[in-house]
């Protein structure tokens, strides 16, 4: 169960137009992190392979492409226009200048490419867009990292899901009370993540506390 409401249903309600919402903010809005991404693409393409989502996996797996792709333009138009702004951005309850410090380590490790790999990463796929962007990358450059990542990210993950749904129902695995609650707990697992992450840093902490005080 996730939200009162079990995978599917919850998936259902929000619709292939939904998913592409959650998958454009996880990159194209700074409060992204808190979205399950990851889960979220394997779990719609695994239901697509239950014929759930009334779409073809190839139009989803599309759709899904252009919400990642243009989430991560967007973060980058951010940093070009508002990076001195986010770099002095004061911590609250949600932002916190350790998800920046974060995404610049993996921009040492692994420059450029970190477009392609930081698809990968929670936390990190948010912020490394809008850095990109307040480093002034080449467009062109990180156009075309942020499409090679869109495809390995969101439409690979997304295919992903749908084989394994497949897998299952042509061996005649019982997925109704195995794959169903595994997803719900990964998506579970990654909604709490962040915020896990907010508890650890003491100013977060002690903010979040306070609220809690009123």
């Amino acid at each position: 169960m996730l939200f009162g409401m079990d995978i599917t249903e919850f998936i259902r309600a929000i619709g292939v137009l939904g998913i592409a919402a959650v998958i454009f903010a996880e990159t194209g809005l700074l409060i992204g992190f808190l979205l399950p991404g990851d889960t979220l693409l394997f779990a719609a393409g695994f239901l697509a392979s239950q014929d759930v989502l009334g779409v073809s996996v190839h139009v989803l797996a599309g759709l899904l492409f252009i919400a990642a792709v243009f989430g991560d333009s967007v973060g980058y138009a951010i940093g070009r226009r508002a990076g001195p702004y986010i770099f002095k951005k004061p911590d609250s309850l949600i932002f916190n200048q350790d998800y920046i410090k974060k995404a610049e380590a993996f921009y040492k490790r692994f420059g450029a490419i970190t477009i392609i790999v930081a698809r990968f990463v929670p936390i990190v796929r948010t912020f490394a867009p809008v850095l990109a962007g307040v480093g002034k990358m080449n467009y062109r450059t990180f156009l075309i990292y942020n499409l090679v990542g869109g495809l390995l990210w969101a439409v690979g993950l997304t295919y992903l899901g749908y084989y394994a749904g497949a897998f299952f129902e042509a061996h005649g695995i019982e997925i109704d009370h195995f794959i169903y609650p595994v997803i719900a707990l990964a998506m579970l697992i990654t909604l709490v993540s962040p915020f896990v992450h907010i508890l650890q840093n003491p100013k977060s902490r002690a903010k979040l506390l306070a609220r809690f005080r009123k």
